[in-house]
């Protein structure tokens, strides 16, 4: 479990391609703490940690999170938003966010404000009604709040802090990010359809 408070940057050190993906990612702020095992969030995918070394961690990626995620399209070098998994008495300054990717949206468009940005995201199809104005959602692992929500787009503002301390700063129109459902919106949902009120 993660709060989408993104400890740091990391970045793709070496990609194999050959059968169940194997990825090493440079991070030496969270790192330090990792044990194989370990779960970690990479750019908001929930992945466990296969081998350390000085130089970083490794994990694998399956064929079911390579077609739900953008890591597909991971490069060496790549930048990536990391967060360590939770532990007991963790702040929780985001929302709980599980790492489980519900898919991939685009981003429309990039303006830039005094102080922050505004992104507007093409909305996934199917999801609309769990997407709501200052509702939550993570976008590569990054806890968000939602700004304004058509039934075909949502838009979300990034202050200059959140833009140094993640992939955001970087981030052009045309880009592919995983998103995930605020966990909360998915239940009630479940809990409407089945009272045949969704």
């Amino acid at each position: 479990m993660y709060t989408g408070l993104v400890r740091e940057i990391g970045h793709i050190t070496s990609l194999d391609k050959k059968g169940i993906w194997t990825v090493k990612i440079n991070a030496p702020a969270t790192q330090a703490n990792l044990e194989i095992g370990s779960s970690v969030s990479c750019s908001g995918i929930c992945l466990t940690v296969t081998a350390l070394d000085e130089e970083g961690f490794t994990v694998q990626l399956s064929e079911e999170t390579l077609n739900k995620t953008t890591a597909k399209n991971w490069q060496t070098g790549q930048a990536v938003n990391i967060e360590p998994s939770l532990r007991a008495g963790d702040e929780i300054g985001g929302h709980w966010v599980s790492g489980h990717i519900d898919g991939v949206l685009s981003l429309i468009s990039r303006s830039e404000g005094t102080d922050d940005v505004r992104l507007v995201f093409a909305m996934p199809e199917g999801f609309s009604k769990l997407i709501a104005p200052k509702g939550s959602i993570a976008l590569d692992g990054v806890s968000l709040t939602v700004n304004d929500v058509t039934d075909a787009q949502f838009s979300i503002t990034i202050i200059s802090h959140t833009q140094k301390v993640t992939t955001f700063g970087a981030c052009k129109a045309g880009d592919l990010l995983n998103f995930e459902i605020d966990m909360l919106a998915r239940y009630i949902d479940r809990i409407l359809a089945h009272r045949g009120l969704s």
